[in-house]
């Protein structure tokens, strides 16, 4: 059975052409396919030339895994070869229960680089950040390993210490030692702040839909009387398509929520929200950053678009590609990842690259203003090399000073995108909430014109 991440069941058949174009068009698919053929000669060349002439004794498994993993890999950063093992732990990762250290990783040019690490795991207590690099793994060097590879070492037995390197920007190497637990996700938990209900969602696994119900259910019941709602998505580096239609669905009262585009213009799909909002109107924010994305970037899409919320926080991954876990001889062989379509919000949007932009762009400390304003893309889709195209003609928010950073005196324990949310509920809108002044950022000026010269005038190599 396949399974979807940011994907519905959808089918792709290659079936016979129309003999009636045999002639001419048949002769002109002979030569690309028998360049295949070609090609496919020489891997099997050069694998027998491995295997007879390396230097030690070869596992011909593993290599040919690494080569699918490699071929799936040069496509995009999302799509990979998994191999049985590495199927069995993505299947437990969406079951929302599994062991390791609680983290979502990517590979970037050979190096393991962290998507996010999940609330209230071994991961996110020991402070790691997105963007952070693994080099290391209980010594080991993980630099040049697949994600699935890399992962292994991570996970095993609970109880177990694991050690790992991290390299981090403006930061010298350091080791960080974690203690392996069973995940056992619970992607959605809310919480009462005065008359404002939080409803932090942090991934989007099968249990997500029915854990954010319940979480609702119960501040609802301790305060029937609330008068907005906050939507935590930050840090929430996605997960399946199908919970992240249905969290935007308890929100709305109808209308699309989403559209999937595959290869074909012709192959749309669109999913739909049901009558029934389980706020009853309540005004909502969406509280974002650099760290939400895939699946959590639907939602906050979705419901920017329809107008049924606020938008606060920072400009979200851009991840708006659809991967489909495809499963070889029922999983035996384990599973293609493979970005099989684009998705869209409900106006049309393709967010890839470009992320999701609020609408009251606000930093959380004065340090992250300050790395704003001096670098274009910081860790988003927009930094992978080869990431999938954005649009024609878009391009992510060049470096710029933020809106909005914490004023000078701002207690550092508080979470100030929250209170800002809290402001936007209070006043009603962004519109009518009060601005807080622009932070100075001279240096971040300095440093992106700087970067601007580097560009244009590349030193001589």
């Amino acid at each position: 059975m396949k399974k979807y991440l940011l994907i519905g069941v959808s089918a792709f058949v290659l079936g016979a052409g129309s003999m009636a174009y045999v002639s001419q068009h048949a002769m002109a698919a002979v030569t690309p396919k028998a360049n295949t053929y070609r090609m496919l000669g020489l891997f099997g060349d050069v694998l027998d030339i491995v295997e007879r002439q390396y230097v030690a004794p070869v596992d011909d498994t593993k290599l040919i895994h690494a080569a699918l993993d490699g071929m799936l890999t040069s496509l995009d950063p999302h799509s990979n070869y998994l191999d049985p093992a590495g199927f069995d732990d993505m299947r437990d990762q969406t079951r929302g229960e599994y062991g390791g250290l609680g983290l979502e990783v990517t590979t970037e040019d050979g190096v393991v680089k962290i998507i996010s690490p999940i609330d209230e795991t071994p991961a996110a207590k020991a402070g790691l950040k997105p963007g952070d690099y693994i080099t290391a793994v209980n010594g080991d060097s993980v630099l040049g390993l697949s994600v699935s590879d890399a992962v292994k070492q991570m996970r095993g037995k609970p109880g177990e210490t694991v050690t790992l390197t991290i390299a981090r920007e403006k930061s010298d190497p350091f080791d960080v030692k974690l203690v392996r637990e069973i995940i056992k996700q619970k992607t959605a938990v809310a919480k009462l702040d005065g008359d404002y209900g939080i409803l932090r969602v942090s991934g989007f696994n099968e249990k997500t839909t029915d854990e954010a119900q319940a979480a609702f259910a119960e501040i609802k019941g301790k305060n029937p009387h609330m008068k907005g709602l906050i939507l935590d998505l930050r840090r929430n580096p996605g997960g399946l398509l199908d919970q992240a239609v249905s969290i935007s669905d308890l929100f709305l009262e109808g209308g699309e929520i989403v559209s999937q585009r595959g290869r074909d213009p012709r192959d749309v799909e669109r999913y739909n929200a049901r009558p029934g909002d389980i706020t009853n109107g309540l005004p909502i924010v969406v509280l974002i950053d650099p760290g939400t994305a895939s699946a959590a970037e639907i939602v906050a899409g979705a419901l920017q678009d329809r107008k049924r919320a606020a938008i606060v926080g920072l400009t979200s991954f851009g991840k708006g590609s659809v991967q489909t876990v495809i499963p070889l001889r029922g999983g035996l062989d384990g599973a293609l990842k493979l970005t099989t379509a684009r998705y869209y919000t409900p106006s049309g949007r393709s967010i890839q690259k470009t992320g999701i932009e609020p609408d009251l762009e606000v930093a959380s400390t004065r340090e992250e203003a300050q790395e704003i304003a001096n670098r274009a893309f910081g860790f988003s889709e927009a930094s992978f090399k080869n990431a999938l195209n954005a649009d024609e003609g878009k391009i992510r928010k060049a470096a710029h000073v933020p809106a909005e950073a914490p004023p000078e005196g701002f207690d550092v324990k508080k979470d100030f995108q929250l209170a800002r949310a809290e402001d936007v509920l209070k006043y009603g809108s962004v519109a009518a909430t009060p601005k807080i002044s622009v932070p100075s950022a001279r240096l971040a000026g300095i440093l992106s014109k700087a970067k601007v010269a580097e560009v244009k005038t590349p030193t001589p190599k």
